[in-house]
């Protein structure tokens, strides 16, 4: 499998630039997911990797040799749509085996790949079906096992679940796993969907308005943000955000805000001294919360009245109030717990992020 890097590569649509420059490299058998909100270029750069849409600059290279001038079909690459986009008026093996006969890949050569394929897919006895005859799920496994068929050395991945339901997203997540583990080969995943991304990806490139936000393992992105637009979009529930101002209390430091005041670790001391401005934003996800007896003295307490309650069997997960901002908290919970109630939380200070209030940059 080779290397691949985008080196200096821009999109432009007239005078209408959907895409910076960006430098970007994926590595040799990587499970790589770009993720982002609708409109963030992350399938313009997929599109643009399998050769079905120009590059406005910069040039993109396998193993350091150029590729930006080759046709799609001389790339070595197979890609799975959103869409399936198969052939409605063949049958099953016949849309396995498309790409493979304009090859002119022997016959028997084809029918043992559909064949194999088809099993690690479990679809075998569906070969002799239409596409019109099967559920989305099993459309989307004979889509992947077209892509597999051909034995590229990279596979792409174009939102392939968002056209199923929860439970079959679910499941074929899940095949997914399996079939990355099965296949050696590079894989680019491209996902508006955080769990996706979180539970698939060796490694996670967060993009927004066109720009790499930051890339990185799963476990990375989740502990050690770059920015408040990554923490508030890896994490479900996502991350909450709270505004503040940092004072020195007694040797401690303490961020104020409306309705609470939390302690902060010391560790932070020397990065807010040098902040021109002590406004800051706090970041705390919803797992951080933890149920207080509100004995203390009110600080490392925050007071939050419940608006709604999900309850999701061994756990719920509280819509609250602080003063007069939302604020997402999960606790384990035996039976729901009802609206308009109050209760007092407690936050490890090591557990509170902080952000720039202007750039919304980590500190």
């Amino acid at each position: 499998m080779p290397e691949i890097r985008f080196d200096g590569v821009s999109k432009s649509y007239g005078e209408i630039e959907v895409l910076p420059a960006f430098d970007m490299k994926l590595n040799d058998g990587e499970f790589t997911v770009l993720v982002g909100p609708s409109g963030c270029g992350k399938s313009t750069t997929l599109r643009m990797l399998a050769g079905l849409e120009d590059l406005s600059s910069g040039q993109i290279l396998f193993d350091e040799k150029k590729i930006s001038h080759l046709e799609p079909k001389d790339r070595d690459i197979a890609m799975v749509f959103q869409d399936y986009a198969l052939y409605p008026h063949m049958n099953i093996a016949q849309n396995m085996s498309f790409a493979l006969k304009l090859q002119k890949v022997p016959k028997p050569e084809i029918k043992k790949k559909v064949e194999n394929v088809a099993e690690i897919l479990g679809i075998h006895n569906l070969l002799t079906r239409k596409p019109g005859e099967l559920s989305g799920g099993q459309r989307q496994r004979v889509a992947m096992g077209r892509a597999m068929v051909r034995d590229s050395s990279t596979f792409l991945f174009d939102e392939p679940l968002s056209n199923l339901d929860a439970k079959l997203r679910a499941k074929m997540r899940t095949e997914l796993a399996e079939m990355r583990n099965t296949l050696n080969k590079n894989m680019v995943y491209v996902t508006h969907d955080q769990v996706e991304a979180m539970t698939l990806g060796d490694r996670i490139v967060v993009m927004a308005n066109g720009l790499i936000q930051q890339q990185g393992s799963p476990e990375e992105l989740f502990k050690s943000p770059a920015n408040k637009f990554v923490a508030g979009f890896i994490g479900s529930p996502s991350m909450n955000f709270l505004d503040a101002f940092i004072v020195e209390e007694s040797g401690d430091l303490i961020a104020k805000g409306e309705g609470f005041s939390l302690k902060l670790n010391p560790d932070m001391a020397s990065i807010i001294n040098t902040l021109s401005s002590k406004d800051v934003t706090l970041g705390i996800r919803p797992s951080c919360f933890e149920l207080s007896q509100g004995n203390g003295d009110g600080v490392d307490e925050i007071k939050l009245t419940t608006v709604v309650s999900e309850y999701l069997g061994a756990q719920s997960v509280l819509v609250t109030r602080c003063c007069k901002q939302d604020v997402l908290v999960e606790v384990q919970s035996a039976s729901p717990i009802p609206g308009g109630q109050e209760m007092t939380f407690s936050v490890k200070p090591e557990d509170i992020m902080m952000f720039d209030k202007k750039s919304g940059v980590r500190l």
